[in-house]
This record gives C-alpha cells, structure tokens and sequence, in this order.
C-alpha cells in the first residue's frame, strides 16, 4: 500500500487465507480452478481409501472388528495430524476444545457406525446410504448457518437421493444382504455425517484454524473417547489379539515391512488405508473452506459412485442394468447441482420464469387460432 494510503489513515488490505493442496500452493488461483483441483484429489484419495476399505473387510473373520480398525485409523491420524503441525509450525489452538469435544464425537459418529456396518452390509450398499445425507446436509445448512437454497439446489438433491435409493432397491433384490443392525449403524453415520460438515465449516470460517488443527483435535479426543469404551467393553483386547493371530510379531516396525510383502496382513492395509483417508479429508477440509460444505459433499457424493463402479470391477457382485439407469439420475443431480453454481436460481426467479412461460404458451395459442383472421380483416 502506498505512502499516501497511510496518511489518509486507509486500512491495509486483509490479505488472502493460504490455501495449499497437500505441498501445493492455490492461494492465487480462481475458485473454479480450486474446485476442480480439490475435486480430482478427492477421487484420487478417497478411490483408494474405498478399496482398500472393502479389501480389509474380505478378510475371513474381521467383521465384528470394525471399532478396533476405527481405534488404529484414529491412532495414524492423530500421528499424521501431529507431524503435520509441527511441520506447519501451528503451535496454538484457535478453535476452543468445547467444540473440539463435539467435533470428535461426531467424527467417530461418523466413522466408527461406517467401519462397524461393513460387518453386516456389502459395500455398495453402505456407499448407497452414506450418499443419502445430501438432504440432511442442506437442512443442517440452513438451520445452523442459516443458509438458504434455491429450487435447483433441492432438485438436484432429491434427484440424487431418489437414484441411490433406487440402487438400493436394486441391489436388494439381485443380492439381499440387508441387516438391521448394519442399517441402523450407517443411519447413525448419516446423521453424524449430515452435522460434522456445517459446524466444521462455521468453526472454521468464525476462528481461522487450519486443517491441520482441526484434525489433530478431532481425531485425538476420538481416539481417546473410542479407547476408553472398548477398554471398558473388553472390545480392545479382542480387537488386539485378533490382529495379532492375523500378525504373530512383537514389534510395529516389523509388522509394517511384513505388511508389504505380504499383503494379507492387516496393519500395512491399515496404513494405507489411514493414510489415504487423512490426506483425503486434508483435502476435503479444504473444498469445505474454499466453497463451502453443500459443494464439498456433492463432490464426496460423486465420488462415492465412482468407488462403487471400482468396487464392482475389482469384487465380485452380481449386476442389474437397474444400477445404470439408477447411477444416471445420480449423475443428472450432479450436473444439475454444478449448473446451479455457475447460475443460480432463487424461488422468486422460478415463479416469474414459469409466469413468462405460460404467458408465451398463451400468447402462441393465441397466435395460431386468431393470426389468419386478423390478418385478413387488416387486408
């Protein structure tokens, strides 16, 4: 700012938030740009992070160890969330532990009712419900931020619901899988899901934390929250001697060279599928701060048909074109959801466009029927 500015007493210009991609800097580029470069990596990570999800779970017996593999993933990405600040050098706490506390039951809500519940659905099926928090994305919206939405917004919304449900259908009838302690578990996480986005999203915005920060507390006191129930519950122990039938070795660093060379071992699935799931929801973290919760989960949506094209090339499940027509509405909702961005559309503006279309409807009809006539009595 120039000399002449500082006289006249003008305030300096606030500078920009740093907005980086894992090592990359995106500060200074457009939000479009933004949007499409989170986007790509949300695929990439989060496709890896399904797989290797549904490949744990293929594992004979892990099933009733769905809270033991949340309990590891929260343990690496409390370790990564603390490299990562030291790194960064954060070395204070913007956001107050009150909403951390909050935070981390949410987000082991959130994870833990998802991990569990592979143990009684398929995969695509507990995808296909998580997909269904779209809705209760946008309502949290709009009581906690005090959002509004257009009528685009919620059609896309309702069409995105009504194509995974109906893949639900689908997949009810070609592979009846169903459970209701598994459907119960992924309504948790539904729920959990549909809050975490907008209280991250308002902490965020409201106090300045980094992503960094906000994982570190939410994942530690998760960590710390899950370890105390299954040590009260005897969960832990169970957990712990099941791994180490599957692992007969005494130290971590063993067990982790082991793990990839040999890739039925469970710890090396365990840090790639933690690593791959950290570096996802750095990145998520991200398109919720650059533009907002309802765009960062209708990419996370997006991606979650993707992971359930590459669940079905890679496992085996049996198929119905009922999937393609059903996954088509999806992708309809998307393309609408994306449209509305680029142009939005409030209740009032659909209310004078459909008065503008039934008065040139009218005014056709009126044209052909009495056109001719006119014509000659002017004549």
């Amino acid at each position: 700012m120039s000399r002449g500015n500082l006289r006249l007493g003008m305030d300096p210009e606030p500078e920009k938030p740093k907005i980086t991609i894992i090592c990359f800097d995106i500060t200074n580029q457009s939000q479009t740009v933004q949007f499409f470069i989170c986007s790509s990596a949300v695929f990439l990570f989060f496709i890896l992070y399904g797989y290797m999800q549904e490949l744990i779970f293929t594992i004979e017996g892990f099933q009733p160890f769905g809270w033991y593999l949340t309990l590891i993933q929260f343990g690496y990405y409390t370790l990564f969330g603390l490299v990562e600040t030291r790194l960064r050098n954060i070395t204070s706490r913007k956001i107050p532990i009150q909403t951390y506390f909050l935070l981390a039951l949410l987000t082991l809500g959130t994870m833990g009712f998802s991990n569990a519940s592979l143990g009684y659905l398929n995969y695509p099926t507990q995808v296909i419900f998580k997909c269904c928090k779209l809705i209760p994305v946008m309502a949290g919206s709009i009581l906690i931020q005090g959002k509004r939405y257009g009528p685009l917004d919620f059609s896309a919304a309702v069409l995105m619901c009504v194509g995974l449900t109906l893949f639900t259908l689908a997949d009810s009838q070609v592979q009846p899988n169903f459970n209701t302690k598994g459907i119960t578990m992924i309504s948790m996480a539904l729920l959990c899901d549909a809050i975490i986005g907008n209280v991250q999203e308002k902490s965020m915005k409201n106090y300045g934390a980094h992503n960094a920060e906000v994982v570190l507390f939410s994942y530690s006191i998760g960590f710390l929250y899950l370890l105390i129930v299954m040590g009260a519950t005897g969960d832990l122990a169970e957990g712990i001697q099941f791994f180490s039938q599957v692992i007969p070795t005494f130290l971590l660093l063993y067990k982790l060279i082991v793990c990839w060379q040999n890739p039925k071992k469970l710890y090396g699935y365990a840090l790639t599928f933690s690593l791959t799931g950290y570096l996802g929801i750095q990145i998520v973290l991200t398109l919720v701060r650059t533009c907002g919760a309802f765009a960062a989960v209708t990419v996370t949506t997006c991606r979650k048909a993707v992971t359930i094209i590459v669940s079905f090339l890679f496992f085996s499940k049996p198929f119905t074109f009922q999937y393609l027509w059903s996954g088509l509405l999806v992708i309809l909702g998307i393309y609408l959801n994306l449209f509305s961005k680029k142009h939005p559309m409030s209740f009032s503006d659909l209310e004078i466009s459909i008065e503008r279309c039934i008065r040139m409807i009218k005014m056709r009809i009126y044209a052909k029927r009495y056109g001719a006539r006119h014509y000659m009595a002017n004549v």
